[in-house]
């Protein structure tokens, strides 16, 4: 699996800019992390899939305005999965009532909170980031985790400790 800080996200994004036909390298490396990401937020295969390849989409539709900011590839990636996200709750709350308009604004700020949370996930060492998504992107129970990473469960339940005190250290840090 690729890691955030992964030294060829930016050959292989810059040869995607140039030939969208070399895409397809980006969309193979990221595709499987983007659909457990929504996967984890819309609790539906179907809806997942959808959601995934609509990020695909619109992420190649504006792959030339990506520019490096400081944050990885796959960060840009759940940030249009979470609107992807935000855009089909809308639209189900639209469908099923008129919803007031400060509710619409709590949609906004919870996918706000969410894409920093991933951001912040993002900049954990590449140990505690792996626990993080296997347990709560991926659902991986502890021990699977562990033979993953060929590490006892005790040394897992340890990252994953670290990991979620450092992001409640970073998330005071953003309010």
């Amino acid at each position: 699996m690729a890691t955030s800080t992964d030294p060829d996200d930016r050959p292989l994004v810059e040869a995607a800019q140039a030939d969208p036909r070399r895409f397809v390298e980006l969309y193979e490396r990221y595709v499987n992390r983007v659909y457990a990401f929504a996967a984890r937020r819309v609790g539906n295969r179907a809806a997942a899939e959808d959601v995934t390849s609509e990020v695909f989409e619109r992420a190649l539709a504006n792959l030339r305005r990506f520019e490096w900011r400081g944050s990885p590839f796959v960060a840009w990636l759940f940030r249009i999965a979470a609107n992807v996200i935000a855009d089909r709750w809308k639209e189900l709350a639209h469908e099923a009532f008129d919803a007031p308009a400060d509710e619409a604004v709590s949609y906004d700020d919870d996918v706000e909170r969410r894409a920093i949370v991933f951001q912040l996930v993002d900049r954990l060492p590449d140990v505690q980031r792996r626990v993080i998504e296997m347990r709560f992107v991926e659902g991986k129970s502890i021990r699977d985790v562990a033979e993953a990473l060929q590490r006892s469960e005790g040394a897992v339940k340890q990252l994953q400790l670290r990991a979620l005190e450092n992001l409640r250290k970073s998330m005071g840090h953003h309010g």
